[in-house]
């Protein structure tokens, strides 16, 4: 599977060449204000499967002290990754191209979602990070 994504500007461009997995809606409150939304959706993948094809000089990344973090385009600000360390894990689903051919499976940290925001749907909600015990659908395990 190659998945294609980029920045609003255009400027930044990134594919992925490899599976998707652990789709969730994060609820955080660092995913809130990083989107300027109710949650984030990610999925993650294999960080070998990931490739910058243009516009790397441009993506910027800001960590917390924990070096969890989000890449985003320093010209037009969009987000479009998560980080650890400093290494892409994940890939916002807004700024894939086109039906990435997968969708959400859960919401994570549901416990601190925004308080003028209903959970509206039957995925399994999570307050914190999913149990180690808990494999999603697309994970295949």
């Amino acid at each position: 599977m190659s998945i294609q994504g980029g920045c609003l500007c255009g400027k930044i461009r990134y594919a992925v060449n490899g599976d998707l997995y652990d789709i969730s809606h994060c609820h955080c409150s660092m995913c809130r204000r990083q989107h300027g939304a109710a949650f984030a959706t990610y999925a993650d993948f294999d960080p070998g499967d990931f490739a910058w094809t243009s516009g790397e000089t441009l993506a910027k990344i800001y960590e917390t002290s924990s070096r969890e973090g989000w890449c985003f385009c320093s010209e037009c600000g969009s987000t479009l990754a998560g980080t650890s360390q400093g290494i892409v894990t994940s890939i916002t689903l807004g700024s894939v191209d086109g039906d990435p051919g997968i969708r959400p499976e859960s919401h994570i940290f549901a416990g601190s979602k925004a308080p003028w925001h209903e959970i509206s749907d039957d995925l399994p909600r999570f307050d914190q990070w999913p149990p180690e015990t808990w494999k999603p659908a697309s994970k295949g395990n």
